[in-house]
């Protein structure tokens, strides 16, 4: 067991009399026997069995617990249940009561939970000590003759299992007793006045003693001090601290006095002991002892210990003490002559100026660090730890406490200290902890460096910088930049240990000259990686090593590689191809290569973007303006190859462009053809001075645009140095395909170069033309003339001439005709039966029907055409030639009055009888309706009489033939003999009924006539418009009732 010898300190402030009387007033004439505290409340226990229980206000609430007196008392840890134990009668055993104090009765008294006797044999002994574990699981009295009475299970309850007797024959006086739960082992730790030692009580009946040593101590004496570092069995003994764990004996601390008791809160230690000093009259008191009534009483001293830091941090005499109290966090000291002193801690704050005074630096941090100090206070003490040893030149001590300021304290502080070369060797250990915490800055591991250069630690360096199985804890950069140079391979070896690949490429290209060896690196990188390095080197190896260069890049961006190939896969599982377009500028001055490594692209994958096909147009142009007339061919093929791909995605536009700039005729009008640009394929030529492509192209694309002859005559006609035989050739395609008049024709020759002769040949054809058209136009004249006549003639026989029909067989079946027979003015003739199964109209002749069609049709088409004003007006508008607009117009009859047709007319004055074949009808088909005309129908079936056919009904459209005009197309109009002659339909099947004007019964039926009110039609007086009827002018024939 060591033995501490420990500094004294006064970190306490002591409050006298706290209570300001309220003890001395509350208990009265009689003696305080005991007290305890818990649940927020002292406990003051008096010699007459009442129990007064103190808030912190020291309001006291006071109940008689038991009759005789009260011997022990204890709270169960964090909760309201108090234990006690005392005496109803004397000679019987003491009664042990539980109280839950949260709990009052109608009297306002605790209530007593529990009560059970505390039974040893025969005999009566007076118990000495307590214990509670908490949770309230178990329970130990002890007794003056050495026995532990052991309580399990819930002590608040009194149906709890029965108690069990500890005993030892050679255990004298019980001083003290303590529960410790260990996991799932419970202790009972005992004091007795000749031995210490413990009960292993987890397992019921089967309870063991363990001895820890033969010397014991007074009762009061012992207490169980509890921890974050673990807990002892505490025993004062007159000549120091004991302490004792289940393991045997722990560590022992030198407090000389008799001990009178000892109490523990936090991590101190109060112990009060007998005053072996004489005390002066002002601290002398004496009053009778409640166990030794007629025995002086001396002053106690009080000296309290903190434990960790092996301290007496307070220390001072006081009267007799009755009990020390820990509540609310705080000691109260309640002595015996019934008062309440407070023992109030001071803060750390005051605490560490008093230990910096006597340089207990290593104190001062512990007391911090257990008062849970913030890490800038921690760290301010460090610095000043670090400051008191660096004064005494423990330079190696004093960097250990700098080191641990680091993250708090300014780290150029330390450095300014450690910069001679004498203590570079703490200077390093210090930086060497900066980067491992990740603070350090380049400048840090720049000095780190040179201190491993200077001190020759070479092995400390690459150990330093070849980082593998720890987190790296310094700038990588800046290492690499003060290695690269000092030893530059070293500086590589270290890039790639930590995959640094650009300072890689820049050591092998830069120092090295490595230019292969790091394209070969770059095969081994991921995408983004080497897209990392090739914009920053890519210009370096495409002008150092081009071929290399540009076959890594054809791997790069079209191929994918398993990992025995050029490039790995990511983790994914397939490569993400890189982007080509990202590295066209690295060949600003290598276009061959650029053609190389496109066309590449382009054979392997078609779906590119724009930007790549531009570029290889471009630089196929670059390459095709500075190659050799042999090379120059082969260029030009493979460019014109890819202007004519449709797959291929260039922008025509910025090709054209380049086209232009770079004077490639062949890209120039492959574009113009492409975009159907003739006429600038013509200008082109004409520019260039190419005549004989001028005529090709004229005749190429002539007959998709004629305009190019024009604008090829245009031209021609202007420049001297055309072929005189180009311009005839051109006049000789416009006079045969009529694209130009000959007054513009002239025209446009009138102001050229080209002479009179030129044209001779074109002028000539043209006016022997225009003289054949106008005889071929007068031979044309008089024939329409000559036919108009004639149609006149035969409108005018039909109008007043009487018609005789000669047909004698049907049109339709070709056989003679009879009766029922229909007749057309056209001459045509039908059987009724064959014309009425062939027929949908009534009124048309059969074949003329559809040449009479065709005609109407014309005439419907031309007046639709009179609302075509507006379509008119913009054509005319928009035409270059308004002339030949207005003459075709006129051409189609549009401003012609055309014939109103109507749709049914009364027939004219009737036919005079007695002419049989003739009919003054004009129009195709009529019904008779006159009598006189019915004669000349007269039906041949024996059945029907001559008089039945007197009044048959016919109805006549009428068209005003003078009203029709034939249309400027004549000849086109008239293809077919006019027929648009009338026709005369009969019948002799009409029922007799119904030719009979005097009966208006259709249905043939006996029927009286005056019912009919319309049967006396000639009975004008029930006429109510007879009056209007003859003030107008109105045909009675017309009226359906007559």
């Amino acid at each position: 067991m060591a033995v501490h010898e420990l500094r004294r300190f006064n970190f306490f402030d002591l409050n006298a009399d706290c209570d300001s009387g309220a003890v001395r007033s509350l208990i009265k004439d009689g003696q305080l026997t005991l007290a305890t505290s818990g649940h927020g409340s002292f406990v003051l226990c008096d010699n007459e069995g009442s129990i007064h229980i103190l808030n912190r206000n020291f309001k006291a609430t006071s109940f008689r617990a038991y009759t005789i007196n009260v011997a022990l008392a204890e709270y169960v840890k964090h909760s309201p249940f108090l234990v006690t134990v005392g005496c109803d009668e004397a000679g019987v055993n003491h009664l042990l009561k539980v109280w839950n104090t949260d709990k009052l009765d109608k009297n306002g008294n605790p209530t007593c939970v529990r009560t059970t006797r505390l039974n040893l044999g025969q005999k009566t002994v007076q118990p000495t000590c307590l214990s509670v574990q908490e949770g309230s699981s178990l329970l130990a009295v002890g007794f003056e003759d050495g026995s532990i009475l052991l309580f399990r299970g819930d002590v608040t309850r009194d149906r709890s299992s029965k108690p069990k007797l500890l005993k030892d024959s050679g255990t004298n006086k019980i001083t003290g007793l303590a529960f410790r739960m260990s996991n799932k082992y419970s202790f009972l730790f005992a004091a007795s006045t000749n031995h210490i030692f413990f009960y292993d009580v987890s397992a019921k009946d089967k309870e063991i003693k363990i001895e820890l040593d033969n010397v014991g101590c007074q009762p009061g004496c012992s207490i169980m001090a509890e921890s974050p570092h673990g807990a002892n069995f505490v025993v004062g003994r007159s000549d120091a601290i004991y302490c004792y764990t289940t393991d045997g004996k722990g560590p022992c601390y030198a407090v000389e006095g008799e001990k009178v008791l000892i109490q523990w809160s936090k991590m101190y230690l109060v112990i009060v002991s007998k005053d072996e000093t004489k005390a002066s009259s002002s601290m002398k008191s004496t009053f009778t002892s409640v166990s030794e009534p007629n025995t002086t009483l001396e002053n106690h001293s009080i000296t309290i210990m903190d434990i960790q830091n092996k301290l007496i941090v307070f220390s001072t005499t006081m009267k007799p003490v009755l009990s020390v109290l820990v509540e609310w966090g705080s000691f109260y000291i309640v002595t015996k002559d019934l008062k309440i002193h407070h023992l109030a801690e001071k803060n750390v704050q005051s605490k560490l100026p008093l230990l910096f005074k006597k340089n207990l630096y290593d104190v001062a941090i512990r007391m911090a660090k257990s008062q849970h100090y913030d890490e800038e206070g921690l760290a301010d003490i460090f610095r000043q730890y670090g400051d008191h040893l660096y004064a005494k030149g423990d330079r190696f001590g004093a960097i250990e406490q700098y080191i641990k300021t680091i993250g708090k304290l300014e780290p150029s502080y330390i450095i300014r200290k450690f910069m001679e070369s004498t203590h570079m060797e703490q200077l390093m250990e210090y930086l060497q902890a900066l980067h491992r915490a990740g603070l350090a800055d380049g400048d840090h591991t720049t000095l780190l460096l040179n201190c491993y250069t200077k001190l020759g630690r070479t092995t400390d360096l690459k150990n330093f910088i070849m980082t593998k199985d720890r987190e790296l804890d310094f700038d990588i950069d800046i290492a690499l930049k003060v290695v690269r140079g000092v030893n530059p391979e070293d500086a590589l070896q270290l890039a790639k240990a930590h995959g640094k690949h650009l300072w890689v490429l820049r050591i092998l290209l830069e120092d090295q000259k490595k230019y292969r060896e790091a394209i070969s690196y770059l095969r081994t990188l991921e995408t983004s990686d080497a897209e990392q390095c090739l914009f920053n080197f890519g210009d370096i190896l495409i002008n150092k090593a081009p071929e290399d260069t540009t076959d890594f890049l054809k791997d790069f961006c079209v191929s994918v590689k398993n990992q025995e190939g050029s490039i790995p896969l990511n983790p994914m599982g397939a490569q993400r191809k890189a982007r080509p377009q990202d590295f066209l500028h690295l060949f600003l001055n290598k276009s061959e290569y650029l053609v190389t490594f496109l066309e590449h692209l382009i054979q392997n994958q078609t779906s590119w973007s724009t930007q790549i096909y531009n570029a290889l147009v471009e630089h196929y142009l670059v390459v095709w303006s500075r190659a050799g007339e042999g090379h120059r061919y082969q260029v030009e093929q493979r460019l014109m190859k890819l202007l004519q791909n449709p797959d291929a995605l260039f922008d025509k536009n910025q090709t054209f462009i380049l086209c232009q700039t770079y004077n490639f005729s062949p890209g120039i009008i492959l574009l113009y053809e492409e975009n159907k640009m003739y006429h600038q394929v013509l200008q082109y030529h004409m520019t260039q001075g190419n005549y004989k492509d001028v005529l090709a192209t004229c005749k190429r694309y002539g007959s998709q645009d004629p305009y190019l002859w024009i604008q090829a005559l245009w031209s021609i006609a202007r420049q001297p140095e055309a072929p005189a035989h180009l311009l005839s050739d051109i006049l000789a395609v416009i006079e045969k395909e009529k694209l130009l008049s000959p007054l513009l024709t002239v025209e446009a020759m009138q102001d050229a170069p080209a002479t009179l002769g030129q044209a001779r040949k074109y002028l000539m054809t043209v006016l022997q033309a225009e003289e054949d058209l106008v005889a071929q136009e007068t031979a044309l004249i008089e024939k329409y003339r000559t036919e108009t006549e004639k149609i006149k003639a035969h409108i005018h026989d039909i109008q007043n001439n009487a018609i005789i029909f000669q047909g004698s067989r049907c049109s339709v079946c070709h056989h003679q005709l009879e009766l029922p027979s229909i007749h057309f003015l056209c001459q045509h003739s039908y059987h009724q039966h064959c014309f009425q199964s062939y027929t949908e109209n009534d009124n048309e002749c059969i074949v003329c029907n559809r040449n009479n069609k065709q005609l109407l049709d014309m005439i419907k088409s031309q007046e639709q055409n009179h609302e075509l004003h507006e379509a008119f007006h913009s054509q005319l508008e928009k035409s270059d030639d308004g002339f030949a607009v207005v003459a075709d117009y006129f051409g189609r009859g549009v401003f012609n009055t055309l014939p109103a047709m109507q749709a049914e007319a009364v027939l004219p004055p009737p036919i005079k009888p007695g002419i049989p074949g003739t009919s003054p009808v004009p129009l195709p088909l009529a019904r008779v309706t006159d009598p006189s005309v019915a004669e000349f129908y007269k039906p041949t079936e024996t059945r029907q009489k001559a008089s039945e056919a007197k009044d048959i009904p016919v109805r006549l459209p009428v068209y005003d033939s003078t009203k029709i005009n034939p249309s400027s197309s004549i000849e086109a109009n008239l293809q077919v003999p006019f027929q648009e002659k009338a026709n005369l339909k009969t019948s002799s099947e009409i029922p007799a009924t119904m030719m009979d004007p005097a009966c208006t019964n259709p249905f043939e039926e006996e029927y009286d006539e005056t019912k009919n009110p319309f049967a006396d039609d000639d009975d004008d007086s029930l006429n109510p418009f007879n009056a209007d009827d003859d003030a107008l002018d109105y045909d009675k024939h017309l009226n359906p009732f007559a």
